[in-house]
């Protein structure tokens, strides 16, 4: 498909495809069967109604959208299955979500989503209906170097790229992942749609998480727990008292908005620190550090980085690509060092290094430094 699969191993047993719904997994959809695989649809049900509340009717995986990728599988005429994997998508990814924000880290259970259910457990539900390999309409590539690696390369499409939220993947998901949308842009994916005539063409992408998407991360917490969180203070760099705020799943490193605090310079959220239930603030300046550690790291490029590694290095799923010195200091810790301070280091946010258009591999971010 798109010749991204040159040199890998052949498949027989077919492939089962991701399909959400909406354009982009439609379009991946069609093109796998164009390229003559044998192949199934299947739609990921994530959570249950009660889950997130009065917003149950929106987000992904609502009934509309299971009737979109049902007409879309009708209209190619493959089989369409909905699997239920809301109890898995519950621990590994809300249950950690709401954890991580009351531990004063911010989370990108997008990451996390791609990691334990789409190429894990809807992975395995395909391996034992006995297909080969999976396809979603992530807009990256993977291709085989022959020597025995997989690797994971930016989509061509640099503003729809997402590279960046697959670096998780293990060797042994990449062998079985098929990604035929990464050498085309968006405009010519909504052609085909249209071209087709399949009911999700003009669909816009979606943009928020979807089991919360008000975007209201606080009041999804505490209906999600039952527990109100509780309030505290804030305080600037030396300690001192600043007033009360809301409760520290309010906030996040480098936020300026809803602070509620007046000085003679704007303050920004600089630290969550939930032992004392303490936000620290500080001027913009305060914001900028040279040198994070991550853990919980996977490498795709490589087993390991032998020495120091120059790369291109992201923060932010849409930030541009910063040059950096990446050293490995043990089996779970990486050190970036970049060449110019960077701003609203984040604990919680995913850190993603590159080669060009190849991802090295990436990790979760602990914590910076100046």
């Amino acid at each position: 498909m798109n010749g991204e699969d040159t040199g890998r191993p052949a498949e027989g047993g077919g492939a089962l495809i991701a399909m959400s719904g909406g354009v982009d997994s439609s379009v991946a959809a069609w093109l796998t069967k164009a390229s003559g695989v044998v192949c199934a649809g299947a739609m990921m049900k994530l959570y249950h109604n009660e889950d997130i509340g009065r917003d149950r009717d929106r987000g992904c995986c609502t009934l509309a959208d299971a009737e979109d990728a049902r007409a879309v599988a009708f209209r190619l005429g493959i089989p369409f299955y909905v699997f239920n994997f809301a109890d898995n998508f519950a621990v590994q990814v809300m249950e950690k979500f709401v954890k991580s924000y009351r531990s004063g880290r911010t989370p990108n259970p997008c990451i996390d989503c791609n990691r334990y259910l789409k190429f894990d457990c809807f992975l395995r539900r395909a391996r034992e209906m006995g297909m080969d390999a999976i396809v979603t309409g992530h807009y990256a590539r993977v291709t085989y170097d022959g020597g025995g690696r997989y690797l994971l390369k930016k989509g061509l499409d640099a503003a729809k790229d997402q590279s960046y939220v697959l670096y998780a993947m293990t060797q042994a998901q990449l062998a079985r992942t098929r990604l035929p949308l990464g050498a085309l842009c968006k405009a010519e994916v909504r052609e085909i749609a249209r071209a087709q005539g399949f009911v999700n063409a003009g669909k816009p992408d979606s943009q928020d998480i979807c089991f919360v998407p008000d975007g209201d991360y606080a009041r999804f917490i505490e209906s999600y727990t039952g527990r109100a969180c509780p309030a505290g203070r804030f305080v600037d760099a030396q300690g001192r008292d600043l007033g009360a705020h809301r409760g520290i799943i309010h906030y996040t490193v480098g936020q300026r908005r809803g602070l509620g605090l007046v000085g003679e310079r704007p303050y920004y959220v600089c630290g969550l620190h939930p032992e004392d239930d303490t936000v620290v603030v500080g001027p913009s300046e305060a914001l900028y550090t040279r040198t994070l550690y991550a853990r919980d790291i996977n490498l795709i490029a490589a087993d390991r980085l032998d020495g120091p590694v120059r790369a291109g290095v992201k923060i932010r799923y849409k930030q541009p690509e910063q040059p950096a010195t990446v050293r490995q200091l043990d089996e779970d810790t990486l050190q970036v060092t970049f060449d110019t301070p960077q701003r609203a280091v984040t604990p919680g946010q995913a850190v993603v290094l590159y080669d060009g258009d190849t991802v090295l591999g990436g990790g979760t971010i602990e914590a910076a430094e100046a």
